[in-house]
């Protein structure tokens, strides 16, 4: 879970809805205590007499430098995603305990980061773990597959026009604003990845929203779910995977590494469709992701000199430009701007 900040209170709702649902008794004591780390939400980390939860409530106005506003009806289908998630990978996910739609607010169970180490944290200290990749990336083809194709999703989470405010405008076509000479392959590849209608896409499939669990990763902040197009999920992680061999240059045999098991394992559970296909999308969208983790609405906090911001661009340009099919390729152009 995000790190924590010192005590504070929330709107008296809060308590109320834990009232309401049964999660907490009127009068009994409770802490509240505010968690850091994301940019589109107020959490809060509730610990009362023998127990600790999480609650959540989106923001309309996100916490970014640029103007970013996105509608606050994601909570509800965050909420329903956790629930996907925790019927079909039940450890996959904290335990969903209450919604209320009308407030925009919904309680999880709390996971003991002493306990449950974000990936990212691990990633940033060149602590990089092949093995933990590789489990990322079958856990998220095991849920892709258990949603391919499902009808009664595609109608639940049609948020198109979330996913399109969270990511391809402050994502994409962001970038392609700030870089003209892509906008237009920026803008085919944003209306080409809306099109498709294949799968439940998280939508933020960063090392920041993976717990390294006792039994396995732990996928939280669904925000931006919606049934689209999976190979948005595999670039969207991959490209973290990327961007951190700019914090260790010397380590970055070991992100590549688990830049390949992740693909390996999560292509393992491709059954939905012709694997080479979703590679060739997962090939586009990587290069314009990196791009934008530099030029888009929400930069990437730990690429701060203009130098590493510099390598990104000359290498996933041309990829933008030019798409490749295979992503051992992307890869290895990657790996060139290392070894010059």
């Amino acid at each position: 879970m995000p790190e924590t900040r010192p005590f504070e209170t929330p709107e008296p709702e809060w308590l109320e809805f834990l009232i309401a649902t049964g999660l907490a008794r009127r009068g009994e004591e409770s802490r509240w205590i505010p968690l850091t780390g994301g940019v589109s939400s107020d959490i809060w980390r509730v610990d009362l007499p023998g127990r600790s939860l999480c609650v959540k409530r989106a923001l309309a106005d996100l916490k970014v430098a640029a103007d970013w506003q996105a509608p606050v009806s994601r909570n509800a289908y965050e909420w329903a995603w956790l629930c996907f998630a925790s019927q079909c990978e039940p450890a996959s996910v904290p335990r969903p305990l209450a919604h209320d739609e009308q407030a925009g607010l919904f309680a999880m169970e709390f996971l003991d980061p002493a306990e449950y180490p974000v990936w990212k944290s691990q990633l940033m200290r060149a602590e990089v773990h092949v093995n933990t990749a590789a489990a990322v990336g079958a856990l998220l083809g095991r849920l892709h597959a258990a949603s391919a194709f499902d009808p009664a999703l595609a109608a639940a989470f049609d948020t198109s026009d979330i996913f399109y405010a969270l990511r391809m405008d402050a994502y994409l076509l962001e970038t392609g604003r700030r870089n003209p000479g892509l906008e237009a392959p920026l803008r085919n590849l944003a209306d080409k990845t809306l099109s498709r209608r294949i799968a439940l896409v998280h939508g933020d499939v960063s090392p920041k929203n993976i717990l390294v669990g006792p039994r396995g990763p732990i996928i939280v902040d669904a925000e931006t779910a919606w049934f689209g197009d999976p190979a948005f999920d595999v670039a969207f992680c991959l490209n973290h995977l990327l961007l951190k061999c700019l914090v260790w240059p010397r380590s970055v045999d070991d992100y590549l590494a688990c830049f390949e098991a992740f693909t390996h394992a999560y292509m393992e559970q491709v059954d939905w469709e012709a694997p080479a296909g979703l590679e060739a999308r997962v090939a586009a969208l990587l290069p314009a992701l990196m791009l934008a983790r530099v030029d888009g609405k929400s930069p990437v906090e730990y690429l701060t000199g203009e130098t590493q911001k510099n390598l990104v661009r000359k290498a996933a340009a041309p990829l933008v430009a030019e798409p490749v099919q295979a992503l051992a390729e992307v890869a290895a152009r990657w790996r060139l701007v290392f070894d010059a």
